[in-house]
Parts: C-alpha cells; structure tokens; sequence
C-alpha cells in the first residue's frame, strides 16, 4: 500500500523531537481480525462506558469486518489522543488530532461528539468533557482567530509550516488560521454535553468570558465598521495557504454575513463569506443563548447572541442561495458583490453537512436539493473511481475522496440504499489498516493520506451509533 505524503501531508508530518510523547501510530496491513487498539495499559483513557458501548453495539453487526472497524475506531480518539490534567484548579483535557501534537479546535470537539451521549453514566466522561470545554475556554481567550493550540500556553508553535506565518502568534497558538467554523465547533461541544447532562459546571465565569469573546469576534467578522484586527499571510507553495490584498483576503461587500479566511480543511477561501460555515454560525449562537440563559442566568449574553444570529440569518436568506424558487441551491462561498461559487467539500461544516450538524431539518427541501448537487458532477470536488464515489476538495488534490463525506452522508440518510453503498465503501478502503482515513484515491484506496486522523475515526464511530439505533437492520 501506498502512504501518499504531498507536500501539504510533509507539512503537517509529527516533529521526530516530539514523537515520544505520543501513542505510535496504528500499524497497517495487519489480520483484518485483530483488534488494532493500544493494549489496555498503552492506553491514554479508559471509560467504562465506552467500553460497554463497544460491546453493545457490536454485538449488533453481522458482518465481523464492520464490527472490527467500529471496535477499532470509535475508541481511538480515548485510546490515542487524550492527556489529561488540573489547570487552576479545574480538569483540563488536551486531544491531538492524531498523527499532529496540537489540539484543533473544530477536529477536539469532533473527536469527542459521539460519547455525548454517554456522559450523563460515567463520571470519567463528565471529567473529561469538562477539561475540554475548560480548555477550549482558554484557548479562545489567547486567540480566538486561532484554529490550533499547544498543549503548553507559554510555547511557540511547533508546527515546521507555520513558524514564519506573517500574522500575531502569540504563546500557545500553534496555528493562526480564522476559521468561523472552529468557534462553532466549540459552542457545539458545550452544548451538547449542557444538554446530555445538565451540568452546570464547566459553565463558569472562564466560559462565559470566551462566549462573549465568541460573539464579539463573530460581530469584528462581519466588518461592517471596518477591517477588522485579522491579517495571515504565509510563504506557500499552495496559493491556498495563504491570503491575498496583504493577508485580508479578497474584497467583499459587507452585507452582514460573517467573513471566514479559511475554510474547515484549513484552505484560504475563494469568498470570504463561507455559507456553511454562517449557517453553523446561526445555530452555535443559538445554542449559546441557551446555554448562557440556563446555565450562566446571563439574559444579556444570550440576547446578544441571539441578536446576532437573527442578523446573520437574514443575510443568508437574501445573499446564500443560488437560484430562485424551487431550483435555489445553497451557494458554498459568496462575496456579497454578487459573485457565487458552488462547490462542497469534505470537511464539516460543509453544504452536505448541514442536516447532520443541525443547522437545517433532515427533511429540508432546500438542503436536499443542494445535497444532491453536491453528490454530482456540478460538484468539481465530488469523484468517481473503481473504489467508490464520494467528495474530497483542494487540500490533498483532485481524485482523493474523504471518508468524511461518506460518514455524513450516511449520517444525513433516510435511504437504505444510499447508506449501504456507503458503508461498503467505507469497509472496503480501509486499506487492510482497520481504521478512517484523511482521504483514499478513487482509483486505488491502498494509497491514501494520514493513517491517524481521529476526527475521521469517531464520526465512523458515531455513524455505526447512529445506524444502531436508527437502521439497525442494515447493521444485523
């Protein structure tokens, strides 16, 4: 099998000097029945809950290669990824992505969704859920422009690719690329576990200040009263690693939509108006006034929260869909002059994803319209070959499809057979490792890209729930 390493993937490879820290990457091409999780001491947490979890809804599949694929990934990110501590008295819990030593905002609180649900019977869940969202909290309050952070807040990046970014990089950001979608991620996280668990705790005067900072950043982001304080520019080989106009980023008419330099694969965006990305940004407000109204009694958080989401939303409706009537679709970036681009990729929020991350209803006529675009040829991103179809996008090139995009669509699905096609696909280009991939050729799945990637474990993970309580025959 092929490994394939561009020089996007060389960027991103793990620091020899800070490997030792780390759990060793999955091993591939071993007996596709051997369980490929550390053993029990290697391993970096261990939930009760998780473990009964494992077992409960494996013993629901017929089919040994998919219960070895959900036995292997939905652990991962607790098996692999997980330091945990006290910082000022309180938990505090890092994840890595995997195979990078930093903790991404987006790819943390993703990494963790599907053992919400668990929370509410083990107390070393409820621990580790209240570490993240304390750290996420400190994080925002370094930078909130700041997609990626070292676990020590007084060190400089140790990321090869963005020690010489021409941006503010201040201790502990590893990484300063403005992404909308990172905060959100954020707000998701604590929302779900507020609503798992209706534990006040983590909830506290050090949340509330980066919920303010969250909203104030998305209200600096709307630029109606200036630039704003955001600049990035690095010396790439990929013009999408960078900004134009001396790191702003290409003009826009500001008509109320949040700008995101980046999207959430970490690329410049076209226009600076990502439409997923302000459609996630509605619900996160919302789900921060909720929070901020019945965990932290705090009225005027949560109606300036919901205040800016009210505004956001009448922007989308007037300047983020292409089309009129019952042809309108959703546009995937717009720059307010007009000008549309229409495209999906992988990674979530994407236009695909709007259902599964509960910015739209399943059954949403709009969405399913610009669904099933974005799963056809008017898509430059979505890809055919002998291993499958699916979406991929710019960050790794043409012909490379995520699994990601599979996952949410199964996820997103009320089709029997639209979710079986994708679950063959994603049980047959694995490539012998027992794990998700970043993305695998269309052509051939033996050569694909990072063989520990978390994020795309536990929404494989989440997706096998999912299917459990949802469509259980398609697993019996």
């Amino acid at each position: 099998m092929t490994h394939i390493c561009s020089n996007k993937t060389d960027r991103r490879a793990v620091l020899g000097g800070m490997i030792g820290m780390l759990a060793p990457l999955p091993s591939l091409a071993r007996d596709a029945r051997v369980s490929q999780r550390p053993v029990p001491a290697e391993r970096r947490f261990t939930s009760a809950a998780v473990e009964a979890e494992i077992a409960r809804v494996s013993a629901r599949i017929g089919d040994p290669e998919l219960a070895w694929l959900f036995a292997n990934c939905y652990p991962n990110t607790l098996d692999t990824t997980v330091e945990t501590g006290i910082v000022e008295g309180r938990p505090d819990t890092f994840l890595i992505t995997g195979d990078i030593p930093c903790l991404w905002l987006r790819d943390s609180a993703a990494q963790v969704h599907g053992y919400l649900p668990l929370a509410r019977r083990d107390p070393a869940l409820r621990r580790l859920f209240h570490g993240l969202i304390a750290r996420h909290a400190r994080c925002i309050l370094i930078d909130p422009y700041a997609n990626a952070f070292t676990r020590d807040p007084g060190a400089a990046t140790p990321l090869s690719w963005a020690k010489d970014d021409m941006t503010t990089m201040l201790p502990g950001v590893a990484e300063r690329k403005w992404e909308v979608d990172s905060l959100c991620h954020v707000l998701r996280l604590a929302h779900g576990y507020w609503r798992a668990t209706r534990d006040p705790a983590p909830f506290d005067a050090l949340w509330a200040k980066a919920a303010r900072t969250i909203v104030d950043t998305f209200r600096a982001q709307q630029r109606l009263d200036g630039p704003g304080p955001y600049r990035f520019q690095r010396a790439a080989e990929s013009a999408t690693d960078t900004l134009i106009l001396e790191g702003q980023g290409a003009p826009t008419r500001k008509i109320g939509l949040i700008h995101s330099m980046f999207r959430p694969s970490d690329d410049a965006c076209t226009y600076p108006f990502l439409i997923p990305a302000n459609l996630f940004a509605v619900t996160a407000l919302r789900w921060l006034a909720e929070i901020a109204h019945q965990a932290c009694g705090d009225a005027a958080l949560a109606a300036e929260a919901v205040a800016l989401a009210d505004q956001v939303t009448v922007a989308l409706r007037a300047h983020g869909r292409i089309g009129a009537g019952p042809d309108a679709v959703w546009a995937y970036e717009v720059d307010g002059y007009g000008n549309t681009l229409f495209m999906d990729d992988a990674n979530a929020p994407s236009l695909s994803s709007l259902a599964y991350l509960g910015c739209v209803p399943r059954d949403d006529a709009l969405f399913r319209r610009t669904e099933a675009r974005c799963w056809s040829d008017a898509n430059p991103y979505f890809f055919r070959g002998p291993a499958g179809e699916g979406i991929g996008g710019p960050h790794v090139g043409l012909d490379m499809i995520w699994p990601m995009s599979l996952i949410v669509r199964g996820l997103s699905s009320d089709d029997d057979a639209v979710i079986r096609r994708c679950l063959q696909v994603l049980k047959t280009t694995h490539a012998d490792t027992g794990f998700m991939h970043e993305a695998f050729a269309a052509a051939d799945p033996a050569k694909f890209t990072r063989s520990w990637f978390a994020w795309a474990n536990a929404m494989f993970g989440e997706l096998i729930v999912d299917l459990a309580a949802r469509r259980p025959a398609l697993l019996a």
